[in-house]
């Protein structure tokens, strides 16, 4: 194992201020304070450890970015010039957040919080994998406000991650005011209340900083290192150790940063950089690059299972029918985990819990903490399912679905009581725009099954597929649907694809496109209106095959039938895809949720909406 000699940590900290420094001088914005204070704890961790075992670090405060590049050029993972002179410049890789474009870097991140709970699914991971490789984790100490942060903590004691170890730069300093004048707060009461071990000590001690490190216990373990913002680099340190915010996110001017680099205090001797030098070639970190890939691509080491066939005669919920897919899916491979938000006997995660408790996660009620855990496993070779309600899914943890967006995770959300299908528990619960919360996410597909069947075919087909997904259903049992001539839709030899587009009925005289449960709906007003409609079953708003542009050609005139806002769902997307394609339309009509309904079962509500079967049938017969 090689390792730096600790008394010459101070050198390798030193060249890593100059960097630091050299990088600000190139952007001119960036955020100096913390990527210094937080940098003794990072150089020793590098140095010490790091270096030999690549073991995963993911750095939630990702604002410290200049610390954390100059710790990973340093130690010869990335090009030192390339990266002090294209930080935060257009088409370089060195963003102002850590990202995994670099070598080295885990997880990418920047919305405070997020960070440290996909560490602990870094951490989850190698405890599933029976390793001994432990996890570490960076964050400030106002980010310990974040809610998430606190979800994180209460799930690392319960799951007794005791290979995860977080450091907190306490440096008593916010963006703009000091830890105390903004909002005050005991990092090391609340971990210490949540169950973890802590350790209490000087952040710039490289002694105590590698002994806490190298600690270890039976709970994870967080480390409070009391530091100074700008420590190092003498006119920012002034003001960190007055706890002032001067230097939190600006950078100094050129003169500053030039007169600063001439400092006795950050010059570097020949013999200094002869030493770096040749630790690097005997350390030789060389992390490989990250993969990142394309949503959609065919993941050969999972396998689909067999699936289940629901006869004609069977009536069950969508809910149900993904549990029993997840279950197979779960049997037929180790790596495929299901997780929920204490909601187990409701999303239906349940039979995996039953069955193979090892590769269930109970998260509580920490929705927030619970995909971005799963965006760390999907990183460490598992394929998570979290499941909970829509409306918790695409409000609550939109932030966290967006930052596994921009990883390109492998996260599977699927989300059950959507829609009116909610019925008696109110507008609150009923999410009539969980869909729009997803389509502006470029990594992520979304879709939603019609029937049993559907649903089955769906479920295995995100399993199997690489990328974020979000399958929205409704909680309400439907019937299993059946062509013309009473044969099941989608039968054995059905495969799904991703944004397909199915027949139900044919016609020629308009074209009825259904999603989720109004596609039932939708064929009970067909046959009470006796209309020529053709009935297209939509999977996904984000993307359609030519079965829709056929159709649409075919008919010129449209009707989409939703148990969503039409303004962030289907309606606005067929609409954009007729525009895009040319398809000239004789008539549009829209028929969805377009205002907050009360409790209610669902065929109330649908009545009391205007979406249900009576409403379409209206719609057809005016047209």
């Amino acid at each position: 194992m090689t390792t730096l000699p600790l008394n010459q940590v101070p050198t390798f900290s030193k060249a890593c201020r100059r960097s630091i420094l050299e990088m600000l001088h190139t952007s001119q914005s960036g955020h100096p304070g913390g990527s210094l204070s937080a940098l003794d704890f990072l150089a020793v961790l590098y140095t010490q450890r790091i270096g030999n075992t690549n073991e995963p670090v993911v750095v939630s405060n990702g604002h410290i970015s200049p610390g954390v590049y100059s710790v990973l050029a340093e130690m010869g993972a990335i090009d030192k010039q390339k990266v002090n002179s294209t930080f935060r410049q257009i088409g370089s890789i060195y963003e102002g957040h850590v990202t995994r474009h670099v070598a080295g870097v885990h997880f990418g991140t920047g919305p405070l919080g997020v960070g440290v709970s996909a560490a602990a699914g870094f951490a989850k991971a190698e405890q599933l994998k029976h390793s001994d490789k432990r996890v570490f984790a960076v964050m400030g100490d106002g980010e310990a406000q974040e809610g998430q942060v606190q979800e994180m903590a209460l799930f690392a004691a319960k799951e007794k991650l005791n290979n995860f170890t977080v450091f907190c730069d306490y440096n008593r300093v916010q963006l703009t005011d000091s830890l105390k004048a903004t909002m005050p707060i005991d990092v090391a009461a609340i971990f210490k209340a949540f169950g973890w071990e802590v350790l209490e000590i000087d952040g710039h001690d490289h002694k105590a900083l590698l002994e806490a490190i190298n600690h270890t216990s039976d709970k994870p373990v967080m480390i409070v290192g009391q530091t100074i913002m700008g420590y190092g680099v003498p006119m920012m340190e002034e003001a960190g150790r007055n706890d002032k915010a001067d230097w939190h996110g600006k950078a100094p001017s050129l003169a500053d940063i030039e007169a600063q680099l001439e400092l006795p205090e950050l010059e570097m001797t020949n013999d200094e950089l002869k030493n770096l030098e040749a630790f690097r070639k005997s350390v030789n970190f060389k992390p490989e690059a990250n993969t990142f890939t394309q949503t959609g691509t065919p993941l050969k080491n999972v396998s689909a299972g067999d699936p289940v066939k629901y006869a004609a005669d069977v009536m069950t919920d969508c809910r149900s029918a993904y549990g029993q897919a997840l279950l197979s899916l779960a049997k037929a491979n180790e790596t495929v985990l299901a997780g929920t938000a204490d909601l187990g006997g409701s999303v239906m995660t349940k039979f995996v819990k039953a069955e193979l408790p090892a590769q269930h996660i109970e998260f509580g009620i920490c929705e927030q903490n619970m995909v971005s855990v799963a965006g760390g496993l999907s990183f460490s070779g598992f394929t998570p399912f979290v499941s909970t309600f829509g409306a918790f899914m695409s409000s609550r943890a939109k932030d966290q679905a967006r930052v596994n967006d921009i990883n390109q995770a492998n996260v599977k959300m699927v989300s059950t009581h959507c829609g009116l299908s909610v019925g008696e528990d109110g507008p609150t619960h009923q999410a009539i725009d969980d869909m729009g919360s997803l389509l502006g996410m470029f990594n992520t597909m979304v879709a939603e099954p019609a029937d049993p069947n559907h649903c089955d075919r769906i479920i295995r087909y995100m399993a199997t597929h690489y990328g974020n997904c979000y399958v929205r259903m409704g909680r309400h049992k439907l019937p299993v649907l059946t062509k013309a001539d009473g044969s099941i839709l989608f039968d054995k030899d059905y495969v799904y694809e991703y944004g397909r587009t199915d027949v139900l009925r044919e016609g020629s005289a308009l074209t009825i496109v259904a999603s989720g449960p109004m596609v039932i709906e939708a064929q009970n007003a067909v046959e009470a209106a006796g209309v020529d409609a053709e009935i297209l079953i939509a999977s996904s708003p984000k993307q359609f095959d030519e079965g829709l542009a056929t159709s649409l050609k075919k008919t010129g005139k449209v009707v989409v039938v939703e148990d969503h806002n039409a303004k962030s769902g289907f309606a606005s997307q067929v609409a954009l895809y007729a525009a895009q394609n040319g398809i000239q339309l004789e008539a549009f009509k829209s028929i969805a949720v377009e205002e907050y309904q009360l409790s209610g079962k669902p065929a109330e509500l649908y009545d009391s909406a205007n979406i249900g079967a009576k409403a379409i049938e209206k719609t057809l017969l005016a047209l």
